[in-house]
């Protein structure tokens, strides 16, 4: 089953947080399990960061979550925010395709 874990932050660094993934994405490849990351930030609250990532099932998001790269981003990322990390993890129950819209 998939899986899908949502981190919610405040941070006022976004920059230094990008930075932070990029150099987490060089030092893991062949070994991180993530498939897909998404870094969002809220037009509302400029200040407030999500990250949504995606892995093929909770046990490889969880080894990915040992690797010491991993543990290294947990630590600095939350260095940089402003109160806790809020974690979310999802098991996907149902996926459907989107929409593609034509212009005419």
């Amino acid at each position: 089953m998939s899986f899908i874990q949502i981190v919610e932050m405040r941070s006022r660094d976004i920059e230094e947080l990008e930075a932070l993934y990029e150099k987490w994405e060089r030092a893991t490849e062949g070994t991180a399990t993530l498939r897909r990351s998404i870094l969002t930030r809220d037009r509302s609250d400029p200040h407030q960061v999500t990250v949504i990532a995606f892995f093929d099932s909770y046990e490889a998001a969880m080894q990915n979550s040992r690797l010491p790269e991993t543990t290294a981003l947990a630590e600095k990322a939350a260095a940089l925010a402003e109160g806790p990390l809020a974690f979310r993890d999802l098991d996907v129950l149902d996926e459907h395709p989107g929409t593609t819209r034509v212009s005419p």
